[in-house]
């Protein structure tokens, strides 16, 4: 998959385009039945099939105080993406500038960019543009006039109740992991990079790999069996997610932190991708680092059994 950042990078020449349009956090199972539908199209008409998505929430931009945790990392939903068969992805910059401009400005620049844009689909309730002046109306109308196709895909319902990433975020939130799954047709999985940290899981034995988290929606506090891939190795996890009441700290912050099973060596400036299994119990305060030691090792047992 190609990724761009402006449309005339394409170089699609006089072939045709045909346009997924979304924020696309989660890409869940709505998402992939618009971008999925893209991809069709794009076939049948011997069209490049492309996403264009933003590069951050544009609530960052309109709404600061009303921004969502995100689902996905940016490498999350880019792989998700690719998965579904997209040939690019125009990832467009959101800034004050671009929050500025109207739908019907946005569509028509698009248009001309792309050259041969054969149609675009988004969900039918999505909207865009400066004060959200574009919907789809706006785009049928336009595509009457710039000679595109437009579909506007309803939201799919999973157990009589719309997909939503907003619904994914409260699964997440609440811990029902099984449930968040099921809408992002895939396991749910938490992703960052490694940072360096204080080391002292390695002081007790189990040196943890801390994952960068920064606006991310997490799972409730807690032990966690889980697994990830380290070079198309699996390895088992214990995953703790949590404020580490045990280490003493003058400002306790939330960390995701960790320890694979039988690996030996450095996880530092890399990306972790792992996908929960079970929650094993809630964190708690030790009154030492060998009552904590020993927790970790009936932890581990534990991670073992649940695989």
């Amino acid at each position: 998959m190609k990724i761009i950042h402006a449309a005339t990078e394409l170089g699609n020449g006089s072939r045709k385009v045909c346009l997924a349009i979304g924020v696309f956090d989660g890409v869940h199972l709505g998402h992939q039945q618009i971008i999925r539908q893209t991809v069709a199209d794009a076939r049948q008409h011997d069209a490049l099939a492309v996403v264009v998505t933003f590069d951050r929430h544009p609530n960052a931009i309109v709404a600061p105080d009303r921004v969502p945790p995100q689902i996905f990392s940016r490498s999350q939903k880019l792989r998700a993406i690719e998965a579904l068969g997209v040939d690019a992805l125009l990832e467009i910059h959101f800034d004050e500038a671009f929050s500025r401009k109207p739908g019907e400005t946005f569509i028509r620049e698009l248009v001309r960019d792309l050259t041969n844009v054969h149609g675009i689909c988004v969900g039918a309730n999505f909207v865009f543009g400066h004060k959200r002046s574009g919907d789809v109306n706006l785009l049928k109308q336009l595509g009457a006039e710039l000679h595109f196709q437009v579909h506007g895909h309803a939201a799919v319902a999973l157990d009589g109740e719309l997909v939503s990433s907003t619904r994914i975020r409260e699964a997440i939130r609440t811990g029902d992991l099984d449930a968040a799954s099921q809408m992002l047709g895939r396991p749910y999985a938490i992703c960052g990079a490694v940072l360096e940290g204080d080391k002292i899981g390695r002081k007790l034995g189990f040196p943890t790999a801390n994952l960068d988290v920064a606006g991310l929606v997490l799972p409730p506090n807690g032990v966690y069996a889980a697994s990830t891939r380290v070079e198309m190795r699996h390895f088992l996890v214990a995953l703790n997610i949590g404020l580490r009441p045990t280490v003493a700290s003058a400002r306790p912050e939330l960390r995701v932190e960790a320890h694979l099973l039988d690996f030996d060596g450095s996880l530092y400036g890399t990306e972790l991708e792992v996908e929960i299994t079970a929650k094993l119990r809630e964190e708690k305060r030790f009154d030492s680092p060998d009552e904590l030691r020993r927790q970790i090792e009936r932890d581990v047992a534990a991670v073992r059994l649940a695989a």
